[in-house]
């Protein structure tokens, strides 16, 4: 009885096998792009992640990579040092305020036009407005920032001639050198930059609430706004959790709209520097203008584990309050 069970046992393993091989070759192309991504996250993802050593060690370029390895080790004098250095309030306050006004305006920017857009029943307005909206995700940051001297520079900018033009102000802004105007001028192009793109993430997900749901509301005499409240807004909620939660935990690097570096770095100057650098900058430009990779490396460590506690407490809230997360 034993070895009949045995047997029975071994066929079906040999079964199963020859079912997963077939699959195998029938989805060969697929594994075939799946080894790919495999291989391009082993190169340039995991691979560099051995110059997180730099961060606990004395290392000088002139080493070169073996130097990783071989350097004296310093444990944590790096970390120690960023903590106590001047600048170290000064840029931690201006990264964290960047970061929580991109969050505030910009995430719940998409979603609203994604409603609106949702709401129009014109198609050829429809497409049009989405096409408008998300084609600036195409335009690098570069380009945004020489648009924005363009139209903000107090000498020759567009906007500030028509402003003193018109009456309504006296002289030409300092928008693109003051302090007092960078955090507003960084998360407003951001805005304009990313809001088009990720709206059509949430027009997916309306697009995928049941049509009759709107039908039989619509019937009982439900209004639009109560219609949006009661049945848009639920049918997104698992597309938004999962959104808020890559936004906090990538927050530190600019959230939904990212790009907290570049656009620091490019329209920072010496003037708005008191509220232009940030964490990421600051690493910027001692890793590189000063030679001082280990520095840099443990300050954007720093930074890294902070996200990383950020995104598994954003998740873990998210899944005890709404029911849906991330993971």
């Amino acid at each position: 009885m034993d070895l009949d069970a045995q047997f029975t046992r071994t066929a079906d393993h040999g079964s199963q096998q020859h079912q997963l091989w077939k699959r195998f070759k029938k989805q060969k192309v697929l594994h075939v792009f799946v080894g790919l991504g495999m291989i391009f996250l082993l190169i340039f993802s995991y691979t560099p992640m051995f110059g997180i050593l730099m961060a606990f060690k004395d290392y000088s370029i002139s080493n070169g990579i073996k130097g990783i390895f071989t350097s004296e080790w310093v444990g944590l004098k790096y970390f120690d040092e960023f903590i106590h250095d001047y600048q170290f309030a000064k840029i931690v306050r201006n990264t964290l305020v960047l970061s929580l006004l991109k969050v505030i305006f910009a995430f719940p920017a998409p979603i609203l036009l994604a409603i609106l857009l949702n709401e129009v029943k014109n198609m050829a307005f429809k497409r049009f407005v989405q096409t408008i909206s998300y084609l600036p995700h195409f335009i690098s940051w570069v380009v945004v920032v020489g648009v924005s001297y363009a139209f903000l520079s107090a000498d020759v900018g567009m906007v500030n001639r028509a402003l003193v033009e018109a009456g309504f102000i006296d002289k030409p802004l300092n928008i693109l050198t003051s302090p007092n105007y960078f955090w507003g001028l960084a998360a407003g192009s951001a805005i304009w930059k990313e809001m088009g793109w990720w709206t059509i993430i949430f027009l997916a997900a309306i697009t995928g609430i049941n049509p009759s749901l709107y039908e039989a509301a619509e019937i009982d005499g439900a209004g639009r706004l109560a219609r949006i409240r009661h049945i848009t807004l639920p049918g997104m909620k698992g597309t938004i959790v999962v959104v808020l939660v890559l936004t906090i935990g990538s927050i530190l690097g600019g959230g939904l709209v990212g790009s907290n570096f570049e656009q620091a770095y490019l329209y920072g100057n010496s003037i708005n520097n008191p509220t232009s650098e940030i964490v990421q900058t600051y690493a910027f430009k001692v890793g590189l203008s000063d030679g001082r990779f280990s520095y840099a490396a443990a300050i954007d460590l720093i930074q890294s584990v902070i996200s990383v506690i950020l995104i598994f407490s954003s998740n873990f809230i998210a899944k005890r309050v709404s029911g849906s997360s991330l993971f």
